[in-house]
């Protein structure tokens, strides 16, 4: 099955999408709609906006599409140049509504609103600790403890050190928009797990998931908020202050944001995504080339990645020597066509009509594949079982060969830090090899990328990569698993502390 393909329900699911604007003299709600709407591949499960108007705070969250959960009478109703919104797939917590954000709260030091992008994982510990001090909780949900731990915090503690506090109890992946009142804030875990950054747009400032969104607004790209820093927006929109609340040695991104989460127009880390991906199709055809007629991509995440691989393959043979003039090298094909209109929430009661989405989602083009050697570029493949049927679609179009390079190292381990991956035991690679695997889908030739080619790609070092889906090794202390590195992991601590 693979990722990029999102076809019968098997693929890693995207995480969650933050965006939170502060402006000088217009309402907030419509640019906040328009970033969701940006950010609408991360999360297709529910959408919220949360505004403030300097005197109370407004909500309203839905299930559903950005498009489906707001109405014109709904934006009309957020008023105040401040908020955030989110778009959401459950990761931590059931799927209803109370798990959808963004979640809101009012207590004795004002309200507050939070977004979160990313999964805690020791959220049980500090939510047994809240609840055991009378705080009540309305859902299953990290976000919810999240918020409760800031409002416990901000009834003793200026906004700064409280946010602080709470980054010192809390551990996992995080990056949060939050509204305290008519402030916004930007908060990115310290070892920067999830993306988040800052942009500069027409009367005010805007943190995002993604550069994209700031895009959407006609904004421009200030940087990524730092890891472990907090960045406070002026409730005029006038400016914003950062502050580096925890610092670390090393960080760890999330690699898979470059190889199929993040939009390819995108910029994370310093790095446009779509340049990111292309780099990865060259690497994949230095390290596994295969000399066939065409390459074509799995629509549409893979279209990068076998755009650089074809780049590459024009220049070099397969064997790494000089391609000489006169040979064109391996042919770019679009060789299947998707059909858009199949959405997620597609009825697929039974096996046999869940291998049936793969054919109602992409259709083969004969005339490219048809007599010719193909080469197929997709993502990465977690189950295996739409890789075996993309496979037999292009076999049955005519194609002699069909070999299959895969953008990523393979992904033997679950995530736990914001992906709906697939459990240790429904993964391929997690007790089969690379050849036992091309047996399994019927590829003539399989080939993944190394992760030492993915880290060169991206531009970081291993040591700064969250690698723990093709490892099996993870930056946080997550119960049962394996460390990479030394992991600072609170300890608990009820009482707000001095600094």
């Amino acid at each position: 099955m693979n990722a990029g393909g999102d076809y019968g329900g098997d693929e890693p699911r995207e995480k969650c999408g933050v965006v939170g604007v502060s402006l000088e003299d217009r309402e907030a709600a419509r640019p906040l709609y328009y970033a969701l709407y940006a950010l609408q591949h991360r999360g297709q499960e529910s959408a919220g906006i949360v505004t403030h108007d300097g005197f109370q705070q407004h909500s309203h969250v839905e299930r559903g599409l950005v498009g489906d959960a707001f109405e014109e009478g709904d934006l009309a109703s957020l008023s105040g140049g401040t908020g955030i919104g989110h778009v959401r797939y459950p990761t931590a917590g059931s799927l209803d509504k109370s798990c959808a954000q963004p979640f809101s709260v009012s207590f004795k030091s004002g309200s507050l609103g939070l977004s979160h992008n990313g999964n805690l994982v020791n959220a049980d510990e500090v939510r047994e600790e809240l609840a055991a001090a009378g705080h009540a909780f309305t859902s299953d949900g990290d976000t919810e403890v999240i918020a409760h731990d800031l409002a416990r915090n901000l009834l003793e503690e200026d906004l700064v050190r409280a946010v602080k506090h709470t980054m010192n109890r809390i551990h996992g992946s995080y990056s949060l928009a939050i509204t305290h009142d008519d402030t916004v804030l930007g908060v990115r875990d310290p070892l920067g797990n999830r993306p988040l950054c800052l942009g500069k747009i027409d009367g005010g400032y805007v943190l995002a998931s993604e550069s994209a969104a700031i895009d959407t607004l006609d904004g421009e790209l200030i940087r990524d908020v730092r890891p472990g820093e907090l960045v406070v927006l002026d409730p005029d929109g006038t400016g914003y202050d950062t502050y580096q609340l925890v610092e670390r040695e090393s960080t760890a991104h999330c690699f898979f944001e470059h190889v199929y989460f993040a939009r390819p127009d995108s910029v994370i880390d310093e790095n446009l995504v779509y340049e990111v991906r292309r780099s990865l199709g060259r690497k994949l055809w230095e390290e596994s080339g295969v000399e066939s007629d065409v390459v074509m991509p799995v629509p549409d995440s893979g279209r990068a990645f076998a755009s650089g691989y074809a780049d590459a393959a024009g220049e070099t043979t397969a064997d790494g020597e000089p391609r000489a003039a006169d040979d064109g090298g391996v042919e770019f094909a679009e060789g299947l066509m998707k059909n858009r209109y199949v959405g997620r929430t597609f009825i697929m009661p039974t096996q046999d009509e869940r291998e049936r989405a793969v054919r109602l989602k992409l259709n083969p083009i004969r005339s490219t594949v048809e007599g010719k050697s193909v080469t197929i570029i997709d993502d990465s493949i977690v189950r295996g079982t739409t890789s075996t049927q993309l496979v037999e679609l292009v076999r049955e179009a005519g194609a002699e060969e069909v070999h299959l390079r895969i953008g990523a190292p393979p992904i033997l381990a679950p995530c736990y830090f914001g992906i709906d991956m697939a459990t240790r035991e429904e993964l391929i690679a997690a007790d089969a090899s690379t050849e036992e695997i091309r047996e399994e889908v019927g590829a003539d030739s399989l080939s993944y990328l190394s992760i030492d080619a993915v880290a060169d790609a991206v531009g970081e070092s291993r040591a700064d990569l969250c690698l723990g889906c093709v490892t099996g090794e993870y930056p946080f202390d997550v119960e049962g698993e394996a460390t990479d590195r030394d992991v600072d992991a609170p300890v608990s601590d009820p009482a707000p502390a001095d600094d």
